[in-house]
């Protein structure tokens, strides 16, 4: 029998992957046409503070519970969010993204929108995993509570203007969903390089590989969320280097040759290569380096997170819509601009600040644009193969 209901709310990925890189090329575009000058731009909170939450709580964390909602329903065998109840968790993400342009909204109903939906997305993720008792994935659970705790700090600071406690709360969001980073990339990316290059599975690794990967950035959280970190500190640089150690040897270990050949491949290697080239450079900063703390920040924001979240959405979006891992012919260059994106970020930052905002947003916008413009179709439309999904 035919599933019934609009296609963009028949499983997680659909509306939010959508939903988010739609996002991601309007909120960057936005807030590098305020830094240079070229609009009028003033959200709650300043441009600034905007652009600060609102891509790692708007962006990144909608793309997260896209994902989510979408794997647990492979992890537990049981179905996932779909129909109303999808589309009114997405109209709660997409209102409080309208609630942070509306200056004047009153702000107990800004914090009651943006509050409502990490939490939301928890409860649904803990019922389904505590149905079935899979403890595996309970962490992922209390980094949603995490996050949702700097959500609120991001919240209060900006309501009472105090920039530097909306750092502590942004950095400390950015390595939580650094951890996300570190356990999800950490089963996906083997797998999926294995798995296509028709290769042997990886030799077995200790069993606290993934949880000291993914540690390392809980750890950082805490102390950002302290105040520890923000600013260079000497005592942080071997934690910081030990961390570059472990996620180079693991990108290390992941890495076949023939990736090269595979855009959804190489795109995942790419992205994850800039974790470890930002964990050095925040290293070498720490220890006294002068380079801007600013651009190795974003070699993580633009080129880790940036990178893998556009090669996991253009995958899981085939895979899960019923069609071949094949992605459209353009995708191969939105993954390269997205790569170009960080390299103008962190190569220019120091010496030409703005030419490096403009060239990094206008990559950055062109390839979630074409992410945009082609699956756009093949989200709002059945799978392929008639299941449901």
């Amino acid at each position: 029998m035919a599933e019934r209901g609009l296609p963009l709310f028949r499983l997680g990925f659909r509306p939010f992957f959508l939903g988010a890189a739609a996002f991601a090329v309007l909120a960057v575009a936005l807030w590098a046409a305020s830094y240079l000058g070229w609009v009028a731009f003033a959200p709650r909170g300043g441009a600034l503070a905007w652009h600060m939450h609102e891509m790692p709580f708007g962006f990144a964390c909608a793309v997260i519970a896209g994902f989510l909602l979408t794997a647990v329903q492979n992890w537990t065998d049981s179905p996932g969010l779909r129909g109303a109840p999808l589309a009114a968790l997405f109209g709660l993400w997409l209102a409080a993204r309208i609630a942070w342009l509306w200056p004047g909204l009153p702000w107990p109903l800004l914090a009651a929108l943006e509050l409502a939906f990490l939490p939301a997305v928890a409860a649904r993720l803990g019922w389904q995993l505590g149905r079935v008792q899979q403890r595996r994935n309970y962490p992922l659970v209390g980094l949603l509570a995490l996050l949702t705790a700097a959500d609120a700090v991001a919240l209060y600071t900006v309501h009472g203007n105090d920039f530097a406690l909306l750092r502590q709360a942004v950095w400390a969001a950015l390595w939580l969903i650094g951890a996300v980073i570190a356990l999800i990339g950490g089963r996906v990316i083997p797998l999926f390089t294995t798995n296509g290059l028709r290769l042997p599975a990886a030799a077995p690794v200790s069993a606290s590989e993934p949880w000291l990967a993914m540690g390392g950035f809980v750890l950082l959280a805490v102390l950002a969320a302290a105040g520890v970190g923000l600013a260079p500190d000497l005592r942080l640089a071997p934690l910081l280097l030990a961390l570059a150690a472990l996620h180079g040897w693991r990108a290390v270990r992941w890495y076949r040759p023939g990736i090269w050949r595979v855009p959804l491949m190489w795109s995942l290697h790419v992205a994850y290569a800039w974790l470890v080239v930002a964990l050095l450079g925040l290293a070498a900063w720490h220890a006294g380096v002068p380079i801007a703390g600013s651009a190795v920040l974003h070699a993580f924001t633009v080129g880790t997170l940036g990178g893998l979240i556009l090669a996991m959405m253009a995958r899981v979006s085939l895979g899960h819509t019923g069609r071949p891992l094949a992605p459209p012919r353009p995708m191969a260059l939105a993954f390269a601009t997205v790569t170009l994106a960080a390299a103008a970020r962190v190569a220019l930052a120091g010496a030409a600040p703005r030419l490096a905002v403009a060239l990094a947003a206008g990559a950055w916008c062109f390839g979630f644009g074409l992410f945009v413009i082609r699956y756009a179709p093949l989200l709002c439309r059945p799978r392929a193969d008639g299941r449901p999904g």
